[in-house]
């Protein structure tokens, strides 16, 4: 996909690298040596050498916290076409979940992940359940081959900040 087709879905949206409270970020059933840095830092995650593995198991129990509120439009989860994440469901600001409680709650959203959608198409969320987004847990169940190992060379979020939002629309009433 070129850069112009991928900019004309997000338009108005941006990647909310900068947003997210890197203090908080945890993976649970991570690879100590292939850990979730590697998927969603600038510059590591452009790298299809690195990657976020499983460890016991395939499933992956990731949280981001944002440091302020978003509104969540897409995501991309990228991976090899093998061990690339098959099952994924997003959960909008719920905090503290493992895998012993996972379950337990409904998703706010559930995709099942197409070869293109490894290869870096995004994911459009329902927007409706993605308006004011403290934090996101992103349930990685399974993998496209049912092995034990799931990777991800890549995690990207796009949406807007409620305040770039506001400031936008404040600005097009000035313009007209």
């Amino acid at each position: 996909m070129s850069a112009e087709s991928a900019s004309a879905i997000h338009k108005g949206q941006v990647d909310l690298l900068d947003c997210i409270d890197w203090s908080g970020i945890e993976c649970l059933n991570q690879n100590s040596s292939h850990s979730l840095i590697n998927a969603i830092k600038q510059g590591y995650r452009e790298d299809d050498g690195l990657s976020l593995e499983s460890d016991a198991d395939e499933q992956l129990l990731i949280y981001i916290p944002f440091n302020q509120v978003v509104k969540l439009y897409s995501v991309v989860v990228k991976g090899p076409e093998e061990e690339g994440p098959k099952t994924v469901k997003l959960f909008s600001n719920r905090e503290h979940m493992g895998f012993s409680n996972v379950n337990d709650y409904p998703p706010s959203d559930t995709a099942v992940l197409s070869p293109e959608n490894l290869q870096g198409k995004p994911v459009i969320l329902k927007y409706v359940k993605f308006q004011n987004v403290r934090s996101l847990t992103i349930f990685i169940e399974d993998n496209q081959s049912g092995s034990d190992v799931t990777k991800v060379q890549k995690i990207a979020l796009f949406g807007t900040t409620v305040e770039t939002t506001d400031m936008k629309s404040l600005k097009k009433i000035e313009d007209h």
